[in-house]
Parts: structure tokens; C-alpha cells; sequence
């Protein structure tokens, strides 16, 4: 889990390499699949491909935000345990977690 700490009324993550690691993986990965998407288009491949791969790399940046809002929950709690920082920490964990829970539209 990242360590952090408050910074004014943020939880500032400080991630290790190896906690990186992951989350930069996953983001070549999808950068190679709107590479993907770049040359279906420009080749006129069918619809339906094109249409799948937006929706798998939609797909793997939804996990990307959760691997993102699971590591700033984690460390947020254990900032509010260790430090009596507890509403500082709820109203950022609030802040993070309400653009996820919005519908897409």
C-alpha cells in the first residue's frame, strides 16, 4: 500500500517503483490499443472492430482508476487511523471517489 500524507485537504500519494509499476503497465498497454484503434481507422476496418477495441480500452481505464482510488482509499484510512486526520481524509477520499461514481455517459 502507498504511503502519503496531508497536504493542506489532500492526501498526497508517495508510491514506491515497484507500487507504479502496475499502473504503468496497464497505461502502455492501453496506449498501444488507441495505437491499435489509430490504424483500424486509418485502414477502414469494420465498425464493430473499431467499436470493440474503444470499449476494451474503456474497460482497462476503469481498472486503472480503481487500482488509482483503491491505493488513495488504503492510504487515506490509514492516514485517518494514524494521525487523527479523519475528516480530512474522508472529505478527500469523498472528493476522489465522486467523479468515479458519476454514469457514463
Amino acid at each position: 500500500m502507498p504511503g502519503g500524507e496531508i497536504i493542506g485537504d489532500r492526501i498526497e500519494l508517495r508510491r514506491t517503483e515497484e507500487e507504479k509499476r502496475p499502473l504503468l503497465q496497464r497505461l502502455k498497454r492501453i496506449e498501444g490499443q488507441a495505437r491499435g484503434l489509430q490504424n483500424m481507422i486509418a485502414e477502414d476496418r469494420y465498425c464493430l472492430d473499431e467499436v470493440q477495441q474503444i470499449n476494451a480500452m474503456t474497460a482497462a481505464l476503469r481498472e486503472v482508476a480503481l487500482m488509482i482510488i483503491s491505493q488513495h482509499v488504503s492510504c487515506g484510512i490509514e492516514i485517518a487511523v494514524e494521525d487523527d486526520h479523519k475528516k480530512i481524509a474522508v472529505e478527500d477520499i469523498m472528493r476522489v471517489l465522486r467523479p468515479a461514481m458519476r454514469p457514463s455517459g
